[in-house]
């Protein structure tokens, strides 16, 4: 089944689409600033292996033509929460085991959102951002496994997750991806491995 997810906030619309198989073993969010190429494979591959995906865009359309829009992360982490409250409260996704695989901008946002709702969101998989920007607060409070992945050539970002590291309690990893490497494959892994726990 696919639905078209909407969701209204001050400044405008937010839009999405829930791809939900019969038998969905949890329900992964998607969350990104910009839409990216690589997203629809990288959700292709993970509805592959049965996953629900709840993939959302958390700038408006017309946010979107605003270079400087991805840098407000406590308005994109207020917009996850209300996007994992909207997954809390849906029939068809309340009862699923939930993870979160952010990129780039969103990343920071992801992790204070799931700081904040550290009973719901059991895994977390970062592909690039900067984490540092997230908070000290937020660091301290994750409790969800967390795994980063870095280009190799982002070494702004490996900064940043270096800087944030000694600040992280909850269970985190790092990898950085070789020139041919499928980062679905890192994060399908991570989420089996603690999505159920």
């Amino acid at each position: 089944m696919i639905r078209n997810i909407s969701l209204q906030t001050p400044h405008g619309a937010l839009h999405g689409r829930l791809d939900l198989p019969a038998n969905p073993r949890g329900l992964i969010v998607l969350t990104r600033s910009h839409h990216a190429p690589a997203d629809t494979a990288i959700a292709a591959n993970l509805a592959a292996r049965g996953y629900a995906l709840l993939a959302m865009e958390l700038l408006t359309t017309q946010e979107a033509h605003f270079v400087d829009a991805t840098q407000n992360v406590p308005r994109l982490a207020q917009r996850l929460l209300d996007v994992l409250d909207l997954a809390r409260l849906d029939g068809d996704m309340e009862n699923l085991p939930l993870a979160i695989f952010a990129t780039g901008d969103s990343t920071p946002a992801a992790i204070r959102a799931a700081a904040q709702r550290d009973t719901q969101v059991k895994a977390l998989a970062c592909h690039g951002g900067l984490i540092d920007r997230a908070g000290l607060q937020s660091l301290d409070l994750l409790v969800a496994p967390l795994l980063m992945l870095f280009d190799a050539e982002d070494d702004i970002a490996k900064a940043a997750y270096m800087r944030a590291a000694i600040h992280l309690r909850a269970p985190h990893e790092m990898h950085t991806l070789g020139p041919a490497e499928d980062p679905v494959l890192r994060v399908a892994a991570w989420f089996g491995l603690h999505l159920h726990d």
